[in-house]
C-alpha cells in the first residue's frame, strides 16, 4: 500500500484579531506556527506590529519539535498537542486559536512536570525497559533512531536492565500492555509520553545526564 503525505492548510487564510485579543499578549513575542497556518502569518505579524508588538522571531512546530526560545510565545495552530509539547520548553506560552487568544496557565505547566517527574521514576525504578523506535516519515530518520536505540540497549544491559528494540509506524499505547515492560524510553513523538507515564523522551533522558 502507497502512503502520500499531502501538505494541509486551512481555507481562509486571513484570521482577524480584536484589538482586546492584541492586549493579551506581552510586548515581546515569539511566533510558533504549525503548516496549517503558514498562509496566515503575514496577516497576523501585521496586525500585531500595528499593535506595537515587536516579534522576536519565528519558526514552524511539529508535534515533536525542539525549541530554543526563552521569550513568552505565541504559538498559531488549533490543537492542544503542540502546546503540550512546548509546555516543558518555555514558561509563558500564548495560543490563537481561530481568532481567540488563550494563556496556557502555570497549572498546566506544573502539571506536565509532575507527569515528567513520574516518568523519570518509574524509568530508573524499572528491571525491564522497552525503546520505542518510529519508521514514520518525518520522525527522527529511522537509521539514526536505530543507531542511539543500539547504543542505548548496550548501556542498560551493563546496567544488568532487559532491554528490548520496538520498531512501529503506529504506535497505539493499548498495544503497550502487551509486552511486560516496566518503562519505555521514547525515540517518536514526544507527545507519547504526555499520555502514558510509562513513557520516558529519550531527549529528556539525555538532558537530566540518565544515560
Amino acid at each position: 500500500m502507497k502512503i502520500l503525505y499531502i501538505e494541509s492548510k486551512i481555507k481562509n487564510a486571513n484570521i482577524v484579531l480584536r484589538d482586546e485579543e492584541i492586549r493579551k499578549l506581552p510586548n515581546k513575542i515569539f511566533l510558533l506556527y504549525t503548516i496549517q497556518y503558514k498562509d496566515s502569518l503575514k496577516s497576523i505579524e501585521k496586525q500585531l506590529k500595528k499593535h506595537k508588538k515587536t516579534i522576536l522571531g519565528k519558526k514552524q512546530v511539529l508535534g515533536c519539535s525542539r525549541i530554543k526560545v526563552t521569550e513568552p510565545v505565541l504559538l498559531v495552530g488549533n490543537g492542544r498537542f503542540h502546546a503540550t509539547n512546548l509546555l516543558l520548553q518555555v514558561n509563558e506560552i500564548y495560543i490563537l486559536e481561530y481568532n481567540t487568544i488563550i494563556r496556557v496557565p502555570y497549572d498546566s505547566i506544573n502539571t506536565l512536570k509532575m507527569k515528567l517527574k513520574t516518568s523519570l521514576i518509574k524509568f530508573l525504578n524499572a528491571n525491564n525497559i522497552g525503546i520505542i523506535v518510529s519508521s514514520k516519515p518525518g520522525q527522527l530518520n529511522i537509521q539514526a533512531s536505530l543507531d542511539i536505540a543500539n547504543k542505548l540497549k548496550e548501556k542498560l544491559i551493563k546496567k544488568d536492565k532487559n532491554a528490548g528494540i520496538f520498531i512501529t509506524n503506529n504506535i497505539n499505547l493499548d498495544d503497550l500492555d502487551n509486552y511486560h515492560i516496566d518503562s519505555w524510553i521514547n525515540l517518536a513523538c514526544p507527545g507519547l509520553s504526555y499520555d502514558d507515564p510509562r513513557i520516558i523522551n529519550y531527549i529528556t533522558l539525555k538532558e537530566e545526564k540518565l544515560i
